[in-house]
């Protein structure tokens, strides 16, 4: 890893907290945070749920593919993944070597975290059913990737970043 290699990369499903474990987790080591769904969005032009539309998953999953790259080579703070990145075997093979947290979350937290979904493209039609066949799906490739599982059931987002900062410290 490089100086410009990321403190720590959360993965994790839509609901997993990794906007607001990462947000805090940098704001705790004075590290910049960065989320690709962002990055992607800010070169795109548009919202990440517009592209699903617009020009489809694949399309959308290449452009991660290139946010997630840049964030890993060029990023020295925390950066969140997106809950499908995982999904690109490119982008998994590109996560080898980096500490990698997957924050693991159970189907009525996730539900209840990410509420309606108006945002999350993938999950518009029957959050729940959705949110439940995604989380199953995804699971050996978060666990994949990881190189420590932080469990967030029932945990407030501060006590979630005390386990990863005492994982990764």
């Amino acid at each position: 890893m490089g100086e410009t290699s990321p403190r720590a990369v959360l993965v994790g499903a839509p609901g997993a907290g990794k906007t607001t474990v990462g947000t805090r987790l940098a704001q705790r080591w004075g590290v910049e945070f960065r989320d690709t769904d962002a990055d992607v969005e800010a070169a795109e032009g548009r919202s990440v749920s517009d592209i699903f539309v617009e020009s489809g998953e694949e399309y959308f999953r290449a452009a991660e593919h290139r946010a997630v790259a840049a964030a890993l080579a060029g990023h020295a703070g925390i950066v969140a993944l997106g809950g499908g990145a995982v999904l690109d075997p490119a982008t998994r093979t590109l996560l080898a070597g980096h500490r990698v947290v997957y924050l693991r979350v159970g189907v009525s937290d996730a539900v209840r975290r990410v509420g309606l979904a108006r945002d999350r493209p993938l999950l518009v039609e029957g959050p729940r059913t959705r949110l439940a066949a995604l989380l199953k799906a995804r699971q050996p490739l978060y666990a994949e990737v990881a190189a420590v599982v932080v469990d967030t059931a029932g945990r407030e987002p501060d006590e979630v970043v005390d386990l990863v900062a005492a994982a990764l410290e």
